[in-house]
């Protein structure tokens, strides 16, 4: 019976372990269950409160939404800035219909003022929300003004609350997709090292134009690793999975900053070589005999960064090699070199940057 009770537990075992990856990989899909689950619940909460509350329980799921939908100190942060904007704006639709004024004129005043409040920093992203709140207790409020405003903003709360509960504990720690972002920023340099060193072996100077479309494509994968990064960051505040997970938070920042500093430092490189190495330029900064060289340590440079963890000491001994052949080529010509030195400080920085 052990025999063949055995491949349809491993088959088990396989199919959850494919289930984690994916929902390891798509933090959406969590995201989703617990902003429907939190909605849910306060919706619920919201028809069991007393009166005037219960009247208006649709408002609860706003703020669970709201507070579900990040990581455990960015909800509290949405939360706070939420409910603010909300009382901020009711406070001014009460003021304004204090007015003798005609409806028409009261509404535009709102609108106008609510929107200047809007822009301001305490309300964060959720500005938006003054006018919305001043316009709903402006006009649907208008017959109980003090019941709407306080089930308004109280029913907020009260789903933000739960929003935050839930966050607290299934909190969010998105390390697999930070490390894919990583990744994908890794591939790209490697892949802008090699295709560089092959030209300077096989093509000679660069083409600026070619070369600029190349050296910009990087960009948004930079954009992209360096914000996956900040999210894992906040989200490992106040989490309480973080001490399970303290040592690949902490692999991952350091994985993190070598590669930030590394990009800065290819990024330095292509750019002096499209500056000073391009085609049909009289003086080039390395010319035939650097070229290959260069190549060489870029590759090396390469090399370090697919390894796991980047190892920068082979890149080291390649950067100590290209000063030897810098200096025999200044004692043996009439160039400074000063650009070729400006590359072998970048590639120094991007040696020391994978050893940390």
């Amino acid at each position: 019976m052990d025999g063949t009770d055995r491949p349809g537990t491993a088959g088990i075992h396989r199919l959850a372990g494919a289930v984690r990856q994916a929902w390891l990989r798509h933090p959406g899909w969590s995201l989703a269950a617990k902003g429907a689950a939190a909605a849910t619940l306060a919706w619920f909460a919201g028809t069991l409160a007393p009166a005037p509350f219960s009247k208006y329980p649709y408002y609860a799921p706003l703020g669970a939404v709201v507070a579900a939908g990040g990581t455990v100190v960015r909800s509290v942060r949405d939360s706070v800035q939420s409910v603010a904007a909300v009382l901020a704006g009711a406070v001014l639709a009460r003021a304004v219909d204090l007015l003798p004024l005609p409806d028409v004129v009261k509404l535009g005043a709102v609108v106008g003022l609510a929107l200047l409040c809007a822009g301001r920093r305490v309300f964060g992203d959720h500005g938006p929300w003054v006018a919305m709140s001043a316009v709903f207790v402006l006009i649907v409020g208008d017959g109980n003004p003090a019941e709407y405003i306080a089930a308004y903003a109280g029913l907020l709360l009260l789903g933000a609350s739960i929003g935050i509960g839930i966050n607290l504990l299934f909190p969010p720690l998105p390390l697999t997709p930070s490390e894919r972002a990583l990744e994908r920023l890794r591939d790209g340099l490697v892949e802008q090292l090699e295709a560089l060193a092959g030209w300077l072996e096989h093509e000679g100077p660069l083409e600026p134009d070619a070369w600029e479309r190349r050296r910009r494509r990087l960009f948004p994968v930079i954009e992209s690793a360096r914000a996956a990064v900040a999210r894992s960051r906040e989200a490992a505040r106040a989490n309480r999975r973080l001490p399970r997970n303290q040592e690949r938070v902490a692999a991952q920042l350091g994985r993190a900053a070598a590669l930030q500093t590394a990009a800065e430092e290819v990024d330095e490189t292509v750019r002096l070589l499209v500056h000073w190495e391009p085609s049909g330029r009289d003086d080039p900064a390395l010319g035939r005999r650097l070229r290959p060289a260069f190549a060489a340590a870029l590759r090396h440079l390469a090399a370090a960064l697919r390894s796991d963890p980047p190892d920068g000491a082979r890149l080291h001994r390649s950067v100590d090699e290209l000063r030897e052949v810098v200096r025999d080529a200044r004692r043996s010509s009439q160039q400074d070199h000063f650009v070729a030195g400006a590359l072998i400080v970048t590639l120094s920085r991007a040696a020391d940057a994978l050893d940390h």
